[in-house]
């Protein structure tokens, strides 16, 4: 048998002194944190069934676990840049839009790709096309993928946001602004946007799935360099809630319905224009908003000289998605 030299004990009490100065760092990494906030949404409702269930708090039983409802992606955004949540619920391109003015964020996962929003207006309205929205007011939620939305429209008519009135209300305000006749148009939001459909019988004047841009779940870099092993605990959590929704549509549809306020049949509308496959963030996400990227530079909606594809780069980061998704 080959005899292996041993170590001389100077080099066996540095390297015994080394481990013991590693290890509180080694447990710092991996102790949950005191807190986790997030936001929950009707536009993202598999939010509402992870909260509904309490998951994430089983899942993180040492940890408090607090909730914050959010009205938009605007707000959950600003939520997340000044501390009030660590985990924000928004629209891709508002993420985008956030990033290239400053915040350090990155999106992590897709909670939905749906068709969420388009161009309402009253049924009695005399509009047609989206030219004839030259001169008139339209309501839209200033951040948001509703709004966005709505200046790709304008664009692709050949129109900009200075051919029309805008008026920055929240999505709710808008739906109440449409309905009472203060606008001639608004830039819905489901679940309002189904509601104001079948309760006011409003009509879609716009609809594009390709001006829709997707979900994500998005944190700030200091908390995905602080709390990796945090993050990937709440997409587990977000996974066993999206599995949960896919597997068992009608009683979705009823917790969308109690936690809105709406009736069963908005939610079921809603949950129609709702695809909950595929949460994974890819490259072809990555091009989708490259290709959505030039009305946020045309429209000097971020600072100039902003390589808004650069920033794009910065911000989807799939890897916490991938140690998470499919697996056990």
């Amino acid at each position: 048998m080959t005899a292996f030299p041993r170590l001389p004990t100077s080099l066996k009490l540095l390297a015994g002194a080394l481990a013991l100065s590693l290890q509180p760092f080694a447990q710092a990494a991996e102790a949950p944190p005191a807190e986790v906030h997030l936001d929950y949404a009707y536009y993202s409702p598999v939010s509402l069934v992870l909260k509904h269930f309490g998951w994430l708090e089983k899942a993180l039983p040492d940890t408090k676990v607090s909730w914050v409802f959010s009205q938009g992606s605007n707000r959950s955004l600003e939520y997340l840049n000044s501390g009030g949540v660590d985990f924000a619920s928004s629209a891709s391109l508002s993420a985008v839009l956030a990033r290239a003015n400053g915040s350090p964020i990155k999106s992590i996962y897709v909670y939905s790709r749906a068709e969420w929003t388009a161009l309402v207006v009253r049924k009695d309205s005399t509009l047609k096309t989206v030219a004839d929205l030259k001169g008139k007011k339209i309501a839209a939620t200033k951040g948001t993928d509703p709004y966005l939305f709505t200046l790709r429209a304008l664009q692709q008519a050949k129109l900009t946001k200075d051919d029309v009135e805008l008026l920055h209300l929240q999505h709710p305000d808008g739906r109440i602004a449409l309905e009472k006749g203060d606008v001639d148009a608004w830039a819905g939001l489901d679940p309002h946007m189904a509601a104001s459909e079948i309760q006011a019988g409003s009509r879609l004047l716009y609809r594009n799935k390709d001006f829709n841009s997707y979900g994500v779940v998005s944190v700030t870099e200091r908390y995905a360099k602080e709390h990796p092993e945090a993050i990937k605990t709440v997409l587990g959590a977000y996974e066993k809630a999206r599995e949960w929704a896919l597997k068992n549509p009608d009683e979705f549809a009823q917790l969308l319905a109690t936690e809105s306020g709406l009736p069963l049949d908005v939610a079921k509308l809603q949950l129609s224009r709702t695809d909950l496959s595929s949460p994974q963030l890819t490259d072809k996400d990555v091009a989708a908003s490259k290709a959505a990227a030039p009305i946020l530079v045309s429209e000097e909606l971020v600072r100039k000289g902003t390589h808004v594809d650069e920033v794009i780069d910065q911000l989807i980061d799939p890897a916490f998605g991938k140690a998470v998704i499919g697996k056990p």
